[in-house]
């Protein structure tokens, strides 16, 4: 539990060092600012449909397990969406601020970027570890041997829960890209006859979405 309370604080750190970081001239800025909003309305649609699933699948191995494992399951999920909404609330905050830092050099740019990629990357460890010595520290706490044993199984839902939300918010995440890739050819340079990833074609900005 030290180990990811060190963590976090890493992980706070690294972020206040990157959103710190200049975001470029206004064309830059108004461009970035479009990607983020349609980053949040992307995630607030997409964890709307996770949360009804997640409710089910709990609902369902409280029923068939029991009550300890759709717990952990539940606070898996939530533990793997809060480090998916970080690591986009970063990452779509740090692409202006690389671009901007690789105007001025590539060393500049390449340590923004790997600053934002450190941030996910050490929550998703920290958020898991954290919330897996709590969920120990609650329902594994026996001395005895064989209980200590049931016990530990109660966790796995905590590993199902996680690995759930990661699943779905991968593909669905995927899809979304693609499509909004394939939108913005046909769309774009087909019919329009704008130039691929132009920010005047909206499904430009949507492409860019997913690919965070």
């Amino acid at each position: 539990m030290v180990l990811s309370v060190v963590g976090i604080g890493f992980v706070i750190y690294q972020m206040r060092r990157v959103l710190a970081e200049d975001q470029g001239n206004q064309t830059m800025r108004e461009i970035s600012q479009a990607v983020q909003v349609g980053a949040a309305a992307f995630l607030r649609r997409e964890y709307t449909y996770l949360a009804g699933f997640v409710v089910i699948v709990a609902l369902i191995v409280g029923a068939f397990i029991n009550w300890q494992t759709a717990v952990n399951f539940v606070v898996g999920a939530l533990i793997s969406a809060s480090a998916g909404y970080l690591g986009m609330y970063v990452a779509v905050r740090a692409n202006v601020r690389t671009a901007a830092a690789a105007a001025r050099s590539l060393n500049d740019g390449l340590r923004v970027a790997f600053g934002s990629g450190s941030v996910m990357g050490m929550a998703v460890v920290s958020f898991g570890l954290l919330g897996l010595s709590v969920m120990y520290l609650i329902f594994a706490g026996s001395s005895d041997p064989a209980a200590l044993t049931a016990e530990i199984g109660f966790l796995a839902g905590f590993g199902f829960g996680a690995s759930s939300i990661a699943l779905f918010a991968r593909v669905g995440g995927g899809i979304y890209t693609k499509a909004a890739d394939v939108g913005a050819d046909l769309v774009g340079k087909v019919e329009a006859g704008i130039p691929e990833d132009d920010p005047r074609n909206p499904a430009v900005i949507a492409d860019n979405v997913g690919d965070n």
